[in-house]
């Protein structure tokens, strides 16, 4: 693996300085084979491993990294627990200490990819046979960097539209009536959905979501945030310029920026009285895992879930996860190797499914299924493990998360995924608070991704 850049090695250094004091996260024993070669990913699994970013702390979890231990009994595996923490990491891979295997975002990949700090894993999927073609093509997609593939793609999780169903139907609409690829249709929606006592909100009619959704909005309008290599940006083309204007103006129909904000920050968002609950919201895209959310806390909350859709009508959605990785200088890359493999497998996969879905039962809630990465183990869960829970909401939602699956844009993996998508969040606040034109504020930021960009080769 080959460090990118002279400003990439004199950072590295710099960073060895700090971390020789305060060492590494990784073992000094029990390497399998030379640390951080390649081609010792084939190697014996057994003596120490360790790991960052990972905790276990829920069924699916604790269920796969027993499939591990179980497979690989000679293993000496310690799961560090805790989030995934980027001057920990870059210190321990300087100071020659890393964790055995990361695990990390997805959409960060590239950039520890392009800075020397992770190992390409050609030999390890060659070593496990991985098949990768199992794993969904756009997290495939975000973890080769380069030409090379250097992480194995976990969980999966996409966006999709929740609907208020009883402010629909007194404003005598139907879910039918919300049509995310007519922007014009869905602006009157919204207007209609949108209620206020004299000066106050009351009910927002269609929050867009953004800044965090302004790639999905982009996308619809038939652009993209940034190439597919990672190295391009296009922050100020006439799509994202054309999704920034419309999402904004959604924002302004309802309110406005600041009494919009205020106002949807007072929702009870986790609890028993949320904003579907409590009638203070029309619609909005939202990740999947809000759903297991509502699930437990009001299984009967008049929701009704949508599929996204592109100005053409095609279904489309906006997926993240996170994915295991080898640092370089891994002080046992096969063992690394082979729990990310067992983790991401069918198998484990279909363990973690049972697991969780006796865990939801036993307290009471509803098993909406297990999303992955593997599209293999997603078949197998939801033909052999999920069933429906009976609850109309949450069951129709499960069958459009179903739908979208293989409909996602995900971030490409870049050297500078931080820096870009601070570029746009910061460009979509600076309009939402009147500061812009969308045009002034995404040729700004499209000039701070071009530069980083460079920077970081």
């Amino acid at each position: 693996m080959r460090i990118r850049s002279v400003k990439v090695l004199g950072c590295l250094a710099a960073i060895s300085l700090l971390s020789a004091a305060c060492g590494g996260v990784g073992d000094d024993n029990g390497s399998s084979g030379d640390a951080g070669d390649p081609g010792a990913m084939g190697g014996d699994v057994k003596g120490k491993m360790t790991t960052l970013g990972f905790t276990v702390e829920d069924q699916i979890a604790k269920a796969r990294v027993a499939e591990v231990r179980k497979a690989y009994p000679d293993l000496d595996l310690k799961v560090t627990s805790g989030a995934f923490d980027e001057q920990q990491f870059l210190s321990a891979v300087a100071s020659g200490k890393p964790p055995s295997a990361v695990y990390l975002p997805r959409s960060e990949l590239g950039t520890y990819a392009a800075k020397g700090a992770l190992l390409p894993l050609d030999d390890c999927i060659e070593a496990q046979d991985i098949d990768m073609s199992l794993f969904r093509e756009s997290a495939v997609s975000q973890v080769t960097y380069d030409g090379q593939i250097y992480g194995i793609p976990e969980f999966n999780s996409v966006r999709l539209v929740l609907a208020n169903s009883d402010a629909l139907e007194e404003a005598g609409l139907s879910a039918e009536d919300i049509d995310v690829s007519d922007w014009d249709s869905l602006m009157t929606v919204s207007k209609q959905l949108y209620k206020a006592g004299g000066s106050d909100i009351e009910r927002i009619g269609f929050d867009p979501k953004i800044p965090e959704f302004f790639p999905l909005w982009t996308a619809a309008a038939g652009g993209e945030v940034l190439s597919e290599d990672g190295q391009t940006a296009y922050l100020d083309s006439p799509e994202a310029i054309e999704a920034l204007t419309y999402t904004l103006s959604l924002v302004e129909a309802n309110g406005g920026w600041s009494d919009f904000k205020t106002f949807r920050d007072t929702w009870d968002f986790f609890g028993d009285n949320n904003q579907f609950v409590a009638d203070q919201l029309g619609a909005f895209p939202m990740e999947d895992w809000y759903l297991d959310v509502l699930a437990d806390v009001s299984p009967d909350a008049p929701v009704t879930a949508l599929p996204f859709k592109d100005k053409e009508g095609n279904l489309l959605t906006y997926a993240t996860g996170q994915a295991w990785a080898v640092p370089k200088g891994s002080n046992n890359p096969a063992a690394a190797c082979a729990f990310a493999t067992t983790m991401t497998s069918t198998d484990a996969w279909i363990a973690a499914a049972e697991a969780s879905k006796a865990d939801r039962e036993k307290s009471g809630g509803a098993y909406l299924g297990t999303w992955t990465a593997n599209s293999e183990a997603d078949e197998r869960i939801f033909a052999e493990i999920y069933e429906p829970s009976g609850i109309e909401s949450l069951d129709n939602a499960v069958e459009v998360l179903q739908s979208l699956q293989d409909s996602a844009i995900v971030d490409p993996p870049s050297p500078a995924a931080a820096e870009v998508k601070k570029a746009w969040e910061d460009a979509v606040l600076r309009a939402l608070e009147g500061d812009q034109t969308p045009e002034e504020a995404l040729q700004q930021a499209q000039e701070e991704a071009t530069e980083a960009i460079a920077d970081a080769q």
